[in-house]
């Protein structure tokens, strides 16, 4: 199976200059993209749903064109998950995990701490809670695999 992650830095920049057809053309069976900066509403609909594939986005539910994951699959994940359960760190839009049997696929974006003390913490509570959501996941049995940016 090819997995692909890739920070691509605003998804419609990535669109227009044609750089997500040519990922397309690759055909990775499934790609992880960090950093989308955008809602779905805000992507062409080849973007949203290219051919072949399901996308699940999670995005900032607050700022927009900030942050953002997506993932793309060719095969159907039993179940997908947004959210590690901690309302102020799900509102960036930060972690697109995907389930398929005993596999746990997770895209996550980490946040910078650069920007003060204030964003140094929210930092650390991230990387801290991802530590306890991962060990959730893999104590339920699933073998876990990353797409981190």
């Amino acid at each position: 199976m090819k997995i692909v992650s890739w920070n691509v830095n605003g998804l419609r920049a990535l669109h227009r200059k044609g750089n997500f057809e040519w990922l397309l053309k690759k055909s990775p069976d499934i790609f992880c993209l960090q950093e989308v900066k955008a809602t779905p509403e805000q992507l062409p609909e080849d973007v949203r749903n290219p051919k072949g594939y399901s996308a699940f986005f999670d995005f900032p539910k607050e700022k927009k064109g900030y942050s953002g994951v997506a993932t793309y699959s060719k095969v159907q994940p039993d179940l997908v998950e947004y959210i590690m359960g901690i309302p102020e760190l799900d509102k960036e839009g930060r972690l697109v995990t995907t389930y398929f049997g005993d596999i746990a696929l997770m895209n996550a974006y980490f946040p910078n701490g650069g920007g003060g003390p204030e964003r140094l913490k929210y930092k650390l509570n991230f990387y801290d809670e991802f530590l306890r959501y991962i060990e959730k996941v893999r104590k339920n049995g699933s073998v876990l695999f990353f797409a981190v940016i």
